[in-house]
């Protein structure tokens, strides 16, 4: 690869993760081919890209890139054969990864850099599937705002028919 050549992949390594709010570094060398397309094709369904990165490359554009997010400490990551995954959804790698791994030893999870948290280590793999997204974060706040005025009209409702209830009674003992 010539000097050209890896400035161009430095630049645009460091586009992609100034761009990010989550990327996870992980580690899946001993998959096998088949193995490695079932996974791409995993990751593709949940749009994350998955891309297999030079550890100096991606060090090299960590660190031209905005020293604000505080990627030094995925430095000690970029060890050893790396896969880059970069996704809008912060929990979703993660899932996919669980998924896959019931069938597979790998991917490893190296580190994970969410919203400027980073995640070393592959233990910390079950508290990143369970971060919730934006979207349930949402869904979640709508169901709690919900729950009151659900309580009110049904309250209204029922007190309503025992009111009606009582009338009628009340009517058919005049009689």
């Amino acid at each position: 690869m010539t000097r050209a050549e890896k400035g161009e992949q430095i630049a645009e390594l460091k586009e992609k993760f100034s761009n990010s709010s989550f990327f996870y570094l992980t580690d899946s060398s001993t998959l096998t081919v088949e193995q490695v397309n079932e996974l791409r094709g995993k990751l593709y369904e949940q749009n994350i890209e998955m891309r297999v990165v030079k550890n100096t490359l991606a060090q090299k554009a960590l660190e031209a890139a905005d020293t604000d997010k505080g990627y030094a400490g995925l430095f000690e990551a970029l060890k050893g054969p790396t896969a880059v995954l970069f996704t809008e959804v912060a929990n979703s790698p993660a899932r996919v990864i669980e998924e896959f791994r019931k069938t597979a030893e790998k991917p490893i999870l190296k580190a994970a850099y969410i919203d400027s948290s980073i995640y070393l280590g592959d233990d910390q793999l079950k508290a990143l599937a369970a971060l919730k997204s934006k979207e349930e974060l949402v869904g979640e706040i709508i169901t709690l705002l919900q729950s009151p005025a659900k309580n009110v009209i049904s309250a209204l409702k029922s007190s309503g028919s025992t009111i009606s209830g009582l009338l009628k009674t009340l009517e058919q003992r005049g009689e």
